[in-house]
């Protein structure tokens, strides 16, 4: 049996200046698998052409919370409407493709049965911290009318959402890691994603492996095009892929810390 690797990304953002040089680097490692999870849209200027390319090069691509509500076919934005608009006219295009993906894919991999999805077992729109608790940390594990009831539960959780990579398990062997993000990484802002390696399609036990890869980008080439085109909330932009901070620290006028207030 021959071990394979797929590769995992997630969150580009219309981030395609992030997106061209993550796949440059999948593509020199030899990986011709690619799986997304979700959230091509929204926040970069290019929402369009990142869904383009991910329709075109990934095998699997799930829905995200972004495609979700921003191209729902009667959005309430509220307050928040010139930026959303402007995204959701940027991939309208795709429109019909984005919000109609899958929830989740499961598929085994030595042995173990892996699912993946956006944020939650539940909804795209339920945010999974890495410091979330027990009953949290289990929860992901869980058959859901999102994932299906009848339907094994899973060994192994990968997801994405936080844009936050982590990994961890437990004495049961249960496994859950996060992606990161390739557009819009917080704390590093490096574009991350993740190599999984072991034999595909395969309930026999044998080596396995995870791997996070950090590909740096021209982020000055991403922010030029991005003023070029006149993309509402360009400081708050600029100011996440430079620093790895959320943008609403900037409106706090915060300086933010790794761990959360409880």
């Amino acid at each position: 049996m021959t071990p394979e690797r797929i590769a995992l990304i997630s969150d580009v953002h219309g981030n395609l200046t992030a997106l061209e040089a993550v796949l440059a680097d999948i593509e020199a490692r030899g990986i011709t698998r690619i799986f997304n999870l979700g959230d091509y849209i929204g926040k970069g200027p290019r929402g369009r052409e990142v869904a383009e390319i991910c329709r075109d090069r990934c095998e699997v691509n799930l829905l995200g919370n972004w495609e979700d509500f921003l191209l729902a076919p009667q959005p309430d934005f509220g307050r928040e409407s010139v930026g959303l608009m402007w995204w959701r006219l940027q991939a309208w295009e795709q429109a019909d493709w984005l919000r109609t993906l899958p929830f989740s894919h499961d598929f085994l991999i030595s042995g173990r049965r892996v699912r993946l999805f956006h944020a939650s077992e539940e909804t795209v729109h339920r945010r999974v911290r890495f410091d979330h608790d027990e009953q949290e940390f289990l929860g992901l594990f869980r058959n859901t009318e999102a994932t299906g009831l009848d339907v094994p539960e899973p060994d192994m959780v990968g997801y994405a959402d936080t844009h936050d990579p982590y990994y961890e398990t437990d004495r049961d062997r249960r496994t859950v890691f996060n992606t990161g993000s390739v557009g819009n990484c917080m704390s590093d802002p490096t574009p991350v994603y993740v190599i999984l390696e072991g034999v595909l399609d395969s309930d026999q036990e044998a080596p396995f492996g995870i791997q996070w890869v950090r590909v740096p980008y021209d982020v000055d080439a991403e922010i030029e095009y991005a003023a070029g085109v006149g993309m509402p909330e360009l400081t708050e932009y600029t100011y996440e892929l430079r620093t790895g901070f959320y943008r609403g620290n900037l409106k706090n006028d915060e300086q933010p810390t790794y761990h959360r207030r409880r």
